[in-house]
């Protein structure tokens, strides 16, 4: 049995982006982790915040609305994306990610989800800035379906702990009006955050957004052997 594997290494803009699986003996299983230089991004064995985002914002969209047309912004590990999926209701989900490596690792189906992601014909994998998607009026043309019913967003750790600096100007309110342009009456914005909803986040929000909920996801942590806890901010338009 191998206890660690690299599966793909690149340098990018931001980083050095690593994927790796090890072998984690306190639960039995491989895991798979992304890192990006000294960073831990994301790993296989803590997802369920990533897909309570999705869970918690599809079930935020108005009652009656079908045929969804949603934007994830961030791959990963493809946790959000997919847990996106499995609501019957998604007509398209765009998937926007600015590492192309990551694409491309989903695209060779190096991930335990990668197949169920690139084989369902809603899915479109993206390579773009959100950022700029975001600053930018919407446009049908462009790359991204407009209007929109959703927009899950897991990039950053936190509103206020950026992997970039350029993505601090989405978490302001004039950043969040900009974002809620891209979004139809009654649209949703939820973000996930490695840290339970801070408040000063949740009142940018109620500039922007008719009703915001700030959750604390609680996920059984086996390295500490306690309970660890993030974040998912839902917030939705005025419909």
């Amino acid at each position: 049995m191998l206890r660690f594997e690299e599966l793909a290494h690149e340098q990018t803009p931001m980083g050095e982006l690593t994927l790796r699986r090890r072998h984690e003996p306190v639960v039995g299983r491989d895991v798979f982790e992304v890192k990006l230089g000294d960073e831990y991004l994301m790993s296989s064995l803590f997802t369920v915040a990533e897909e309570a985002l999705s869970d918690l914002g599809l079930a935020a969209v108005p009652a009656g609305r079908d045929a969804l047309d949603i934007v994830v912004g961030g791959l990963g590990l493809g946790y959000t994306a997919v847990a996106a999926l499995r609501d019957g209701r998604v007509a398209t989900m765009t998937v926007v990610d600015a590492l192309p490596a990551v694409i491309s690792w989903h695209e060779r189906r190096l991930l335990p989800v990668s197949g169920t992601l690139v084989d369902d014909e809603r899915t479109r994998l993206v390579h773009a800035d959100f950022f700029a998607l975001m600053r930018a009026a919407p446009d049908a043309a462009g790359p991204l379906p407009a209007p929109l019913d959703a927009i899950l967003l897991d990039v950053d750790h936190s509103p206020t702990f950026t992997l970039d600096p350029s993505h601090a100007d989405l978490y302001t309110v004039e950043g969040l009006r900009r974002l809620a342009a891209h979004l139809r009456p009654g649209g949703v914005f939820a973000l996930w955050s490695d840290d339970p909803p801070e408040e000063s986040f949740l009142e940018a929000l109620r500039a922007v957004f008719a009703r915001v909920e700030g959750h604390s996801v609680a996920f059984d942590n086996p390295i500490t052997g306690g309970v660890s806890r993030n974040g998912v901010y839902v917030a939705v338009l005025a419909g």
